[in-house]
């Protein structure tokens, strides 16, 4: 168990060690220097405390009181609106939403290769493998367009990016066969302190 802060936590995270979704929700409470707990646990086997609260036993899970919320992206932009200092969201509504849309699509397209690189044969793995490459390679000009992904501050998308970045050599993805612009912007989100904080032990091993 980790606690991101001394003083008694009345939010508690459980959380895969190794789950890239999971990952992103402790990102985003490191960014904003949230007071809780943050519980590591298998998803195979979940401890009888998160199944008295969620009976799937899903991580990410996070419990405050009596609220409890277990996707990932819910828990992110609750925690950006719970404590909206430092805000990770553009406060005007196109933004956010185009922000949501963009997280949407990095889901879709990008976090589902590497689902398919992580849990599918080996052919199959080798096809998204290739296919994810491609794809990131195929958005240098994004990468490269503005300090951030998309956004000239650090957001809510950079959140939901960079763990899957993180990844990426653990899976036999080089980040310097991406490209300089990719490569850079990855050594940029990584070095953010709440990043280095958020990472589990299992995570540090992966880069």
């Amino acid at each position: 168990m980790a606690n991101i802060n001394t003083r008694k936590a009345v939010m508690t995270l459980f959380s895969s060690p190794t789950c890239a979704m999971s990952h992103c929700a402790r990102l985003v409470l490191f960014e904003k220097g949230v007071v809780a707990d943050i519980e590591y646990y298998d998803p195979s086997e979940p401890p009888e405390d998160l199944l008295e609260f969620n009976p799937t036993g899903m991580s990410p899970t996070l419990i405050e009181r009596d609220l409890v919320l277990y996707d990932s992206r819910i828990i992110m932009e609750y925690l950006d609106e719970r404590f909206p200092h430092p805000p990770l969201h553009q406060m005007d509504p196109v933004s956010r939403a185009n922000a949501r849309m963009v997280i949407k699509r990095i889901d879709q397209e990008w976090y589902l290769l590497l689902d398919e690189i992580l849990h599918s044969g080996e052919k199959k793995s080798a096809r998204a493998k290739k296919m994810l490459k491609e794809s990131l390679i195929a958005a240098t000009p994004v990468f490269d367009a503005r300090a951030y992904f998309m956004t000239d501050e650090y957001s809510l998308i950079d959140c939901a990016l960079s763990p899957l970045l993180w990844r990426l050599p653990s899976v036999g993805i080089d980040l310097p066969s991406l490209g300089k612009a990719i490569n850079n912007y990855a050594h940029r989100v990584f070095a953010r302190e709440a990043f280095q904080e958020s990472l589990s032990k299992a995570e540090k091993e992966m880069g």
